[in-house]
């Protein structure tokens, strides 16, 4: 057997050692003198249920409160100690045996073990009931109970480290005897407990007293449900609310010139100028290679986003091991470059405008960007139209590929790479947008190399410089810019806020001044 490559360093090994748990980070250091209280958030959006395999943004409010996953990764992606104080991946990289901190109990007062595990195991494992972590569990063959707190897994194939502590940080252990009902009822460990739900209108959490890391500062969150950045805004100003979690980044902006506090987290989705590379001018590699260059992803942002998150030419957040940000200026905005690459595609000025750019009529942001690109490739000749669709008509129309190009944001991109392969334009296969099998065969080989290159060090490094390149050589995506969910805004007397790894609330270090 072999120590995970990404196992605790320094301080955090040490605590580690010493049977602490270093789970998550705050930003803020004196945390020990912030005062507990009452914690009001406003949200945007009810939650959908109490599965913490149910990863949906609205659902976000609740997972890292009211569940623990079996490891935890700090905003730079470094996995550390959670549930599972000890992991280690085989030599072979074929399986990953778990060592599960003991004295730790769900609500109910039942104990978190290793049978726990292998029930929740079960679940994700279920085409149905795993839901959003049912596609990461497709590298799990199998898994073994060795003891009350042991349990290896063990994979179908050989398993890059970082992939293993992907699923293990994305797994959240949920008591055995709830799973069939917690949907309604929440079944977890975490810090939290439900104190009341009323449905559409706001959802109370108490602290878990019981909790086996340091208990919440705070006694109480209720989670106020909003029906607009307007209104959630306005109740921050007048204090009626201490937090918003979630709102939209132009609100978030305003409000951090009045003085707020504006915390952005190390999960962001990425903007993506999505090709449907099998219609009209688009099956040309040169005019699609172009756009690597037509995007001005500095007006992009400032126009779209407030300038809330970062360019980027890539598909990764910079947390993401394969984040590379030469490429930002390689593939800069440049009419020069662009120009010489229309040239090269041998197209005539009537084939490049043939096609039609497709825009949320239902985001004055969407339509702004799309704008953007409109009159940018105006100045090279090319003259499109707007496809304005929004609603059902707008997501079907993206989902299924029934567009020459359109804006979309993509998720998991702050993780093992080829998770980029869960949003639709970058599956490898059954691509609803590019079809099956995929077109582009060099992409399809270096994702499978990204999956099969084990270790650490330069092997792993080319692996991800190879994808990178082939990424742009392809030109099916044109990534822009980052832009953040999970958004927190809070007043000046709030600290303690969290920057969690998919920008999930994290309630238990956050106190007042």
């Amino acid at each position: 057997m072999k120590f995970a490559s990404l196992r605790p360093f320094g301080l955090a090994r040490a605590l580690l050692l010493a049977g602490a748990a270093l789970s998550i980070t705050a930003v803020d250091a004196s945390a020990q003198d912030l005062k507990g209280g009452r914690l009001r958030v406003a949200v945007l959006a009810d939650i959908h249920n109490f599965d913490p395999m149910q990863f949906s943004g609205v659902n976000f409010p609740l997972i890292k409160n009211m569940y623990d996953s079996l490891i935890e990764y700090t905003p730079e992606g470094q996995a550390i100690a959670n549930l599972a104080s000890e992991w280690k991946v085989a030599s072979d990289s074929r399986s990953v045996a778990l060592t599960l901190r003991s004295g730790v109990n769900f609500h109910s007062g039942n104990p978190v073990n290793a049978e726990a595990v292998a029930a929740s195991l079960k679940k994700a494992a279920d085409p149905q009931k795993g839901k959003n972590v049912y596609p990461t569990m497709s590298i799990v063959q199998d898994w073994t109970v060795g003891g009350p707190q042991a349990i290896t897994i063990n994979f179908k194939n050989p398993v890059p480290d970082r992939q293993i502590t992907d699923l293990l940080q994305f797994l959240s252990v949920i008591e055995p005897s709830g799973i069939d009902a917690v949907e309604t009822k929440h079944a977890g460990s975490g810090p939290f407990i439900l104190g009341e739900r009323v449905l559409g209108q706001r959802v109370t959490m108490t602290a878990n007293a019981k909790y086996w890391q340091k208990p919440p500062i705070v006694s109480e969150v209720v989670l106020t449900v909003f029906s607009d950045n307007d209104a959630a805004s306005a109740a921050l100003e007048s204090g009626a609310v201490d937090i918003i979690y979630g709102g939209n980044a132009r609100s978030a902006v305003r409000l951090r010139n009045a003085g707020y506090q504006l915390i952005q987290g190390p999960g962001p989705l990425v903007q993506v100028f999505r090709i449907n590379a099998t219609k009209g001018p688009f099956k040309n590699d040169k005019f699609r290679q172009a756009f690597n260059h037509l995007m001005d992803r500095e007006a992009i942002l400032r126009v779209g986003y407030a300038g809330v998150g970062v360019i980027t030419a890539l598909p990764w957040a910079p947390a993401s091991p394969a984040a590379d940000k030469s490429y930002d200026q390689k593939y800069a905005f440049s009419l020069e470059k662009a120009q010489a690459l229309l040239k090269e595609s041998g197209l005539s000025a009537a084939e490049m405008s043939n096609w039609k750019l497709t825009a949320n009529g239902g985001d004055q942001d969407g339509m702004a960007i799309s704008q953007i690109v409109q009159s940018t490739l105006a100045k090279v000749g090319i003259n499109i139209q707007l496809d304005v669709k929004q609603g059902a008509e707008l997501t079907d129309t993206m989902l299924t590929g029934k567009f020459d190009a359109i804006f979309g944001g993509i998720g998991n991109i702050q993780k093992f790479p080829t998770r980029v392969g869960t949003n639709s334009i970058y599956r490898t296969t059954n691509n609803p947008i590019l079809g099956n099998p995929h077109p582009f065969p060099a992409y399809v080989a270096a994702m499978q190399r990204v999956d099969t290159t084990l270790g650490s060090g330069q092997p792993v490094k080319d692996a991800y410089d190879n994808l990178n390149k082939v990424l742009v050589e392809t030109a099916f995506g044109i990534p822009t810019n980052t832009f953040d969910i999970g958004l927190i805004v809070a007043a000046k007397n709030v600290g303690g806020i969290t920057r969690e790894i998919d920008n999930m609330l994290v309630a238990r270090t956050i106190g007042f001044r």
